[in-house]
């Protein structure tokens, strides 16, 4: 059973986030906040597989709400989706580098608000395809190459090539078929790849790839 805690500050907007979800076999709200401060109380003490935030909430704000869970060494498996209808790049950009593990924008359809969850409590990174181009296109408009990260030095070979395919997209299964490697392999050289570079999730691996000149948008063909 994956477990959801409901983070927005308009109590018919959870209502309709709370039907959604508890429509669907495998997942269980556990509970609502209001705002970013009863966001974070709540997520240390339900300890919910995602947390389901809002970006504009008064008082505290979801990124910072955001921030304070993936910060929290407590929460470590906590995942949090940021829904918002704010697609705008420093929203996205700020998201991705507090460490949340997915972006969607409130017109996204009902089932794949429910995909989104089930992908962000496997641990990996889910952003609409709106809000992708934009990012996308805020690396791609850069025009001098971005500085070295000293960071990527600890990675093998194979280790920086996990981290290219991490950074375009790919989940441990197809990288474990792109690298004829099994699935836990992959997800082993994935774990470590996060681990060297001191990264929380695989939303920070596709940025700091992207921030360090180790990939460029388009690189893998898609």
């Amino acid at each position: 059973m994956i477990t959801v805690l409901l983070a927005d500050d308009q109590r018919l907007v959870r209502a309709g986030f709370r039907s959604i979800l508890e429509d669907e076999e495998g997942i269980e709200v556990v509970g609502e906040a209001a705002d970013g401060e009863e966001a974070v109380a709540a997520a240390r003490a339900l300890r919910p597989d995602v947390v389901l935030m809002d970006i504009r909430m008064p008082g505290t704000d979801g990124l910072e709400a955001a921030r304070r869970i993936t910060a929290d060494p407590r929460l470590e498996a906590v995942r949090v989706v940021i829904l918002t209808t704010f697609d705008l790049d420093e929203y996205v950009y700020r998201a991705l580098r507090e460490g949340v593990t997915g972006f969607l924008v409130k017109d996204t359809e009902p089932e794949e608000l429910a995909h989104a969850i089930r992908v962000a409590a496997r641990g990996d990174a889910l952003i609409s395809p709106s809000v992708t181009r934009r990012l996308i296109a805020e690396f791609a408009g850069r025009v001098a190459p971005p500085p070295p990260d000293p960071r990527l030095n600890a990675l093998t070979d194979r280790e920086r090539e996990v981290l290219r395919l991490v950074a375009g997209g790919l989940t441990n299964d197809r990288i474990a078929a792109t690298l004829v490697v099994s699935p836990a392999t992959a997800k082993t050289h994935v774990s470590r790849v996060m681990t060297k570079l001191g990264v929380r999730d695989r939303s920070q691996l596709v940025v700091l790839a992207y921030e360090s000149g180790l990939v460029s948008p388009g690189w893998l063909g898609g």
